[in-house]
């Protein structure tokens, strides 16, 4: 099982959420998810998230509370997802990593083409962001 950590961004209108485009190249290529990756030996899940989004969009995020985690099988893998609350402290969103990146309000999210966990976790915590 690999650990992952994503990130719930909130827009400074604190009414959207950031949601990021795999690229197409990559596994579950053009499925939307939160900005994350994975926690490398050493690292706690804060400092992983922190690392990812500095090198994926090119921002400085400050971590809050885990909101959720969930655990998913892929036909290649299986990860255990936990999803923070985090905003951006500084820089302006940059893709690296993604092929596009977007603002949706939370009522919007399930209306994405998600990556399986990270539908899953939009699922469990929609009526806690509406």
């Amino acid at each position: 099982m690999i650990e992952v950590v994503a990130a719930l961004i909130m827009h400074e209108d604190n009414r959207r959420i950031l949601l990021c485009q795999r690229p197409a190249h990559k596994a579950r290529g053009g499925l939307w998810e939160f900005v994350g990756g994975k926690v490398e030996p050493g690292e706690t899940k804060a400092q992983a998230l922190i690392r990812e989004c500095r090198e994926e969009l090119g921002v400085v995020l400050e971590t809050d509370e885990e909101v959720i985690d969930v655990t998913h099988a892929y036909p290649d893998l299986t990860v255990h997802l936990t999803l923070m609350r985090a905003r951006i402290a500084s820089g302006d969103i940059t893709l690296f990593e993604h092929q596009d990146a977007r603002w949706a309000a939370a009522d919007e999210l399930s209306s994405f083409a998600l990556c399986p966990a990270d539908a899953q976790m939009v699922e469990l915590i929609q009526d806690r962001l509406i």
